[in-house]
């Protein structure tokens, strides 16, 4: 399914686990900061995970059965919500989470399925598949061989940083100049 809720531009990092998404995405958000973005981050994890923890007052009442809660603080708030449904949530879905108009970009960790724009990473040592050219969403691949991979897709070295941030910042504004976004 098309990702259609998207109202800024939104890039996917896809590739296997273990490839180093949220490695490269720790080294690209402060260089895309610094060039002024307002970013917003969708990840996916595979495994039931928790952002309070036992002993916490927060923690004890959401185990308690409520549904949602807001934890808030001069510093942050978190909106926890609870589902019982064994469907993996869509991002279509998550992007209603968002305070969109707060944003410039939406960088999305993993939902290598998910038809929205990616930057596929590989990294030949690691024998693995290329996800490209069954993923057609895939409009670059970062990767470290020491030679190219046959596709006409812009090739980035997932080791430059900056010429990835580069490549982002270009993405942005076709994507602001093709939708009549600032």
């Amino acid at each position: 399914m098309k990702v259609t809720n998207a109202k800024v531009p939104m890039l996917g990092f896809a590739a296997l686990s273990g490839t180093g998404k949220t490695t490269l995405l720790l080294k690209l958000l402060p260089l895309l900061q610094a060039r002024g973005y307002r970013i917003g981050m969708i990840k996916h994890a595979h495994h039931n995970f928790e952002i309070d923890h036992a002993g916490k007052d927060s923690y004890a009442l959401r185990k308690s059965g409520v549904e949602q809660i807001v934890i808030g603080s001069r510093h942050r708030w978190a909106y926890i919500v609870e589902h019982h449904d064994a469907k993996e949530p869509s991002v279509n879905q998550l992007l209603g989470e968002l305070k969109q108009e707060r944003l410039d970009l939406i960088l999305v960790e993993g939902f290598k399925h998910e038809s929205i724009p990616k930057i596929e990473l590989h990294r030949p040592s690691l024998g693995r598949a290329l996800l490209y050219p069954d993923d057609p969403d895939i409009i670059a691949i970062a990767h470290d061989a020491p030679r190219a991979i046959p596709t006409d897709l812009p090739q980035l070295n997932i080791n430059n940083t900056d010429s990835i941030a580069a490549f982002i910042t270009t993405f942005v504004a076709n994507f602001s100049q093709k939708h009549g976004s600032a």
